[in-house]
């Protein structure tokens, strides 16, 4: 039992160290995707701050949009890190390196393990830079403790685990290294449709549910309120159950299409 536990850890770090390197050759993609939140961060910022934080009841306070709008962006950077995920998944299917690894003995759960870690990796390392920036033009975080601060980033890594896993699932369907991109898409867009920008409450009435019944909003909403130090009432438990059911369907998810798809491609 042990020694097979030893064998499936070894075979899953391999296929880890696989990934990172292919990370660290091939870097485009991955500085393409940050792209997005930092470019978002930047223009919400410095051309719509002051009037955003007027609409919002905050005053013409460009430092107090910055707070608002962080959090959200930093859940974005997570979502736009784990589109290349797919692209990774679709490719390692679509040339044939899976139906190799089968032909060997290796854990058969590995190569899927592995994209996970080394996503999961590369979307804290990509919200450490979006924070950064976001420290560079003005975000403070001073009534925050040292739980809270644990608590935002142990949501951070549960939120990267989950969404990585439907990634996976989505780069398994997926024909091409292009379909996936696509496929995975959504992950960039619901945050624009969430809490991010403006509170749910300023939407217009019909539009609301849409904005408050998805994973993003509630894991927004928790991660401002632990960073800022305020409140997050029920949204920390409707964020910690987003981010377990979508880790769970996306590990059933993956596992069975893992299985079908690598049979039918060479």
């Amino acid at each position: 039992m042990s020694s097979s536990l030893s064998l499936a850890v070894r075979d899953c770090s391999t296929m880890l160290r696989r990934n990172l390197l292919h990370a660290r050759r091939y870097p485009s993609l991955t500085l393409n995707l940050l792209l997005t939140p930092i470019m978002l961060l930047l223009l919400f910022v410095y051309i719509f701050g002051d009037t955003m934080s007027a609409g919002i009841g905050g005053g013409a306070d460009r430092s107090a949009y910055i707070a608002y709008l962080l959090p959200g962006l930093l859940l974005m950077t997570i979502g736009s890190t784990t589109i290349g995920t797919a692209v990774s998944v679709a490719t390692d299917m679509s040339e044939g390196i899976i139906a190799r690894f089968r032909t060997m003995a290796i854990h058969r759960g590995s190569v899927l393990v592995g994209h996970v870690v080394g996503s999961v990796l590369q979307s804290v390392l990509g919200v450490v830079l979006v924070g950064a920036v976001g420290v560079a033009i003005g975000f403070r975080s001073t009534d925050a403790t040292a739980l809270e601060w644990l608590a935002a980033f142990g949501l951070l890594v549960l939120f990267a685990t989950a969404l990585t896993w439907i990634a996976v699932g989505m780069g398994l369907v997926s024909p091409n290294a292009e379909a996936a991109g696509n496929n995975a898409m959504p992950l960039i867009f619901l945050p624009l449709i969430s809490s991010t920008f403006v509170p749910v409450d300023a939407m217009p009435g019909w539009f609301q549910p849409v904005a408050a019944y998805q994973p993003f909003t509630p894991a927004i909403e928790t991660l401002r309120g632990l960073l800022l130090g305020t409140g997050i009432g029920h949204n920390g438990w409707l964020a910690v159950a987003w981010c377990l059911g979508l880790t769970v369907l996306g590990w059933f998810w993956s596992a069975a299409k893992f299985d079908g798809a690598a049979e039918q491609r060479p």
